[in-house]
This record gives C-alpha cells, sequence and structure tokens, in this order.
C-alpha cells in the first residue's frame, strides 16, 4: 500500500486500486501529469483500497475489478456503503476499470455504486476526462460497451430501481408476446426532444456527440439531460440507460 505524502492538496486526489504495479505505475503517471489532479495512493487489492479510502478521503478511486483477496465489486460496495456514516462518502467516487471479459462484475459494480466504468485500454484523455466528470457528479459508461453490456443486464434480469438508486435483481423478462404493453409512469414526463436525447444515451453517445447528431448546442443537450435525470429519478446516466432498456426505448 502506497500513500503519497508529498501531493499538493489542491485539485482532484485520486486512488489508485490495482495489483499490477505496472499498470498502477502507467495510470500515476498520466494522472500526475495533469495540473488538476493528485494521485494521492496505491493499492494492491480490495482491502488496501478501503482502508486508503478511510484514511485519505479520495474524491475518485480507480478501482480493477479482479484483484487477489477482497475483489474491486466488494471494495466499491464498501467505499459506497459508507454514504450514511462519513463525510467522505458524500464526494468519494468509484470508477471501474474492466476488460469486459466478465460482464456480471460490470452489473455488480454498478449494483455496488459505482459511478461507472472504462476499458482498460481507454485512451489517456478519456481516462483523464472521465475523472474530472465523475468528480463533478456525473457518471461515465464506456460508450463501446454500453449497449452490449445493457442488453445483457435486461436479459438476465436487471432493471431500474428506482426505490433503492440502484439496480436490482429480479425475474427475466416475458417473451413480448406474452407480456403486456407496460412502461414507467416517469416515461410520459419526458418530452419528445427528452425521450430522443435518452436514446442516445443508451447508444452511449457523449453529450457533445448527441449535440452533433441532434444539431442542436452542447448546453441545450446538458440542460436536456439534467431535466431527463431528475424526471426518471435516475442518480446518473448508468441508471438512464437502464430505464431507457428497460421501457424498450431503444
Amino acid at each position: 500500500m502506497d500513500e503519497s505524502n508529498s501531493v499538493n492538496s489542491n485539485g482532484i486526489r485520486v486512488i489508485i486500486a490495482d495489483d499490477q504495479e505496472l499498470v498502477r505505475a502507467g495510470f500515476a503517471m498520466v494522472i500526475g501529469s495533469q495540473p488538476d489532479m493528485n494521485v494521492i495512493g496505491q493499492a494492491s487489492d480490495g482491502t488496501q483500497a478501503v482502508a486508503l479510502a478511510g484514511s485519505l478521503h479520495p474524491d475518485v478511486v480507480l478501482m480493477d475489478v479482479r484483484m487477489p483477496g477482497m475483489n474491486g465489486i466488494e471494495a466499491t460496495r464498501r467505499i459506497t456503503a459508507s454514504a450514511s456514516e462519513e463525510v467522505l462518502s458524500h464526494t468519494t467516487r468509484v470508477i471501474i476499470l474492466t476488460t469486459f471479459d466478465l460482464d456480471e462484475y460490470v452489473m455488480a459494480a454498478i449494483n455496488a455504486g459505482a459511478s461507472g466504468f472504462l476499458l482498460k485500454d481507454t485512451e489517456p484523455e478519456t481516462l483523464l476526462n472521465s475523472i474530472r466528470t465523475v468528480f463533478n457528479g456525473n457518471a461515465i459508461i464506456a460508450p463501446s460497451a454500453t449497449k452490449r453490456l445493457i442488453e445483457k443486464m435486461m436479459q438476465d434480469g436487471y432493471v431500474a430501481d428506482n426505490t433503492s438508486g440502484g439496480i436490482s435483481e429480479s425475474k427475466p423478462r416475458m417473451e413480448v408476446h406474452d407480456q403486456p404493453v407496460y412502461t414507467d409512469p416517469e416515461l410520459d414526463l419526458l418530452t419528445d426532444r427528452e425521450r430522443e436525447v435518452l436514446v442516445e444515451i443508451a447508444h452511449g453517445l457523449s453529450n457533445q456527440e448527441i449535440a452533433d447528431k441532434l444539431f442542436i448546442s452542447l448546453p441545450t443537450v446538458k440542460t436536456h439531460v439534467a431535466h431527463i435525470l431528475s424526471k426518471i429519478n435516475a442518480r446518473d446516466r448508468v441508471q438512464a440507460v437502464v430505464f431507457a432498456y428497460d421501457n424498450r426505448l431503444v
């Protein structure tokens, strides 16, 4: 367990949790090159990650899924579960890093309270922008994995759970011809344009990509996204994607 004592207290405070030292060093080098970010600690397993999060109060934790001992899923659950107990919980967010070779791990990570997930081979600039996005209270999702992941979630019976603010497991869907048509009442609160934006979110598009595709400004897209999340009682874009698939908008 590496705890950095000489970092500047300003900027986004990041902890990196990965069992491979070279991976941690690579991420640390990229993050450390930014004037608005600091790597304040590194952990080689989930137990160390939880301990560091508890003592250092980071803004963001980059969490590998598969680590010896306590894995990243359990570590994420413990860090986010402190929400009602400690001050750090209101600011510490977790980004899961994965190769997606085991999709169920990613679904479990969302259920554990992760603010998003990225492919491990993501471009450095995407990683940095994702850290900033999560720090600002939004969620991130790897566009290349969105459709595949959420379709599997629906296939395996994961549906939006607005009462608990997460994703819960339920019985698998019935076949369409056996199932009555039903949508969440919140869907009726969305305008036609908000539905369009929600569909593009479910397809994994970024705000800028949505703006370009729908020929609207970036600020307008951001306003629509905020209204959508509020109307459907979604914590973040990840839950919005699940909502869209659960209501068969995509």
